[in-house]
């Protein structure tokens, strides 16, 4: 597994090069918009697979108490202390850490957060089901889960589990993956723009507004993105129903190859008979 374990952290040091205050900007309304600004400020946050760091520096900016960041992979460690070193050198209140989210014994000295954040993480460990489970102990009474998970689509989730472990394999099929689907999606993105009458060009420069990311680096990421798991929207509800959550805010990729998001608040405190039943 290790041997195909996508390089997600140099893929984030890559896109620091291209942050600006315009997409810190654009990841500060992202967390805003879906977990409420007033539900930030003064709250503790919690980024299980920091990646870039960059909404953890959003949580800091939007003025949570205590931010703690962590993820597994150690140039993803770096990208989040860097972006500490730029935004907040002397943040006592930001702590950044190299572990694991399957990692129990760890994430049991971590205590309780008002919000957990693991936007697009816990379907690339390896064991998401297992992952899932351990977030939701996380989280405090009353606080709130933030997850994006890949939506299952069946055979195409299939396929992609198939050309991501192409990927990285070998610097062959890196390079045949790239050449076949760099192309791929240039072409499908003209045609539909064409079609539409836009600006071919605009798309790029206006893909920031998601989340403030870099579309030429989400790409690598979802062609290489492995270890890879998916779940229909219908499980996720469950899985969590049964561990004391209510859904608070959903926004879903519409049946397509994306990330569902879901927002959802602990109504049971921990250790109750509904937690331990679904541990």
């Amino acid at each position: 597994m290790e041997r195909e374990r996508f390089e997600f952290g140099r893929n984030w040091a890559s896109f620091l090069k291209v942050l600006d205050e315009s997409r810190i900007w654009e990841a500060e309304r992202s967390l805003s918009e879906m977990l409420g600004r007033d539900r930030i400020a003064g709250a503790t946050f919690l980024d299980a697979g920091s990646g870039s760091g960059l909404f953890s520096l959003a949580a800091v900016r939007l003025g949570a108490s205590r931010v703690h960041s962590f993820d597994f992979d150690p140039e993803s460690v770096g990208c989040t202390q860097e972006l500490r070193r730029r935004y907040f050198p002397t943040a006592e209140h930001w702590t950044i850490e190299r572990a694991s989210v399957l990692d129990r014994a760890y994430l049991d000295r971590l205590g309780q957060w008002d919000i957990v954040y693991s936007w697009g993480v816990l379907h690339h460990t390896g064991d998401m089901w297992k992952a899932l489970d351990l977030v939701a102990g996380l989280v405090a009474p009353s606080g709130r889960l933030f997850i994006a998970i890949y939506n299952d689509q069946g055979p195409r989730s299939r396929a992609w589990t198939a050309v991501k472990r192409v990927y990285n394999r070998s610097r062959f099929g890196k390079g045949a993956v790239l050449a076949a689907l760099v192309p791929y999606n240039v072409a499908r993105g003209l045609a539909v723009d064409l079609l539409r009458r836009k600006n071919p060009l605009g798309r790029y420069r206006e893909y920031q507004r998601t989340r403030g990311m870099s579309m030429t680096h989400d790409w690598k990421d979802w062609f290489g993105g492995y270890p890879f798991e998916v779940a229909k929207p219908e499980a996720i509800f469950d899985l969590f129903r049964a561990r004391g959550f209510s859904l608070t805010r959903l926004s879903t990729s519409g049946g397509g190859h994306g990330c569902n998001e879901f927002v959802f608040t602990r109504e049971t405190p921990a250790g109750n008979d509904a937690l331990k039943a679904g541990a």
